[in-house]
């Protein structure tokens, strides 16, 4: 499984550890990614996701995972989250919200 935020896109990282000597070793930096299943009204069912606090309480300040995928911008969403959106989309439309 990939380290990668399906909703804010963060993936690992590389730096170097820096001793108090100046020697500088490899190391990674990865992202704080939770799995966690989000509610969206419109399906009326949890979804699985994996992401990062970063990405989870982007979702909670938007007012939830629909009205996230709904008010972003198609080009500022990750593959995952796009195909998330038209999947919500579809049954808005079907339900007449």
């Amino acid at each position: 499984m990939t380290k990668k935020c399906i909703v804010t896109g963060k993936t690992v990282q590389t730096g170097n550890n820096v001793s108090k000597s100046n020697r500088k070793t490899r190391r990674r930096f990865m992202p704080n990614l939770q799995n966690v299943s989000v509610y969206s009204e419109i399906l009326d069912q949890q979804i699985n996701m994996r992401i990062s606090s970063n990405g989870l309480r982007t979702i909670e300040k938007n007012g939830g995972l629909d009205l996230y995928l709904l008010n972003t911008p198609v080009s500022k969403l990750t593959e995952e989250c796009k195909e998330l959106r038209n999947r919500i989309a579809g049954a808005k439309a079907k339900k007449g919200l």
